[in-house]
């Protein structure tokens, strides 16, 4: 037998609550609503776009234009539902989530560089017109002693859902380096140890060639003929 949900609109409830109950009962799963909708709804609560981020904590899915690339940039998707914060000792926030601070000072060890591919925030990603923004993502790693750990990581919007559900195997990882001929190992150990990739001269041109657009690319290549 099911039991009721309490109302979105009843002020004794917390704030993320109650965020948490407007989405199920008047959002509703897979639609999309607006930082306007979403302020409308609560004019009065100063803070409402972080309190709405918090249920993500929870295991609730809300999609920005960082995950969803069709989404606007004022719109958001309702994907899932996550725990129900709104019953007695289901809204503590867990201890493993980030603070203001630490995700301050994440950003800062990584120099405001996405770990994967080093989009720094504003840059123009080359095939469309969408701008890297930065955030703090959760990764499962499974480390080398076959134990789990959930641990963090500085990602741009399109490198971070890639890595979405992903677990990291560092014993597989280590293994697939082994395999590697000497050269093409020492050459990882350099990037590893300058906290970089370098580019040969041929990968730069193609980085280049692949910005073309494709009319450009066709006199590029009548040009090496």
């Amino acid at each position: 037998m099911s039991t009721a949900l309490p109302s979105w609109q009843d002020s004794k409830l917390g704030t993320m609550k109650r965020a948490a109950l407007w989405l199920v009962q008047v959002v509703g799963e897979g639609n999309i609503f607006t930082k306007a909708d979403l302020r409308a709804a609560f004019p009065d609560v100063a803070q409402i776009d972080r309190r709405m981020r918090d249920l993500r904590d929870f295991g609730w899915k809300i999609d920005t234009n960082r995950e969803d690339i069709d989404l606007g940039t004022n719109e958001q998707r309702f994907v899932q539902r996550g725990a129900p914060v709104w019953e007695p000792g289901r809204g503590t926030k867990p201890k493993n989530s980030i603070t203001v601070t630490q995700r301050r000072e994440l950003l800062a060890s990584y120099n405001h560089k996405c770990s994967s591919c080093g989009a720094t925030p504003g840059d123009a990603y080359a095939d469309s017109e969408l701008t890297a923004q930065l955030d703090v993502t959760k990764r499962e790693v499974l480390l080398p002693d076959g134990t789990k750990a959930l641990q963090y990581v500085v990602e741009c919007n399109r490198c971070r859902v890639g890595g979405i559900g992903s677990t990291y195997d560092v014993s597989a990882l280590l293994s697939e380096a082994a395999s590697l001929p000497s050269l093409e190992l020492d050459i990882l150990k350099s990037w590893i140890k300058q906290g970089a990739r370098t580019f040969s001269s041929v990968e730069n041109i193609w980085a280049k060639y692949r910005a073309l657009p494709a009319e450009a690319r066709e006199a590029f290549r009548d040009g090496l003929n």
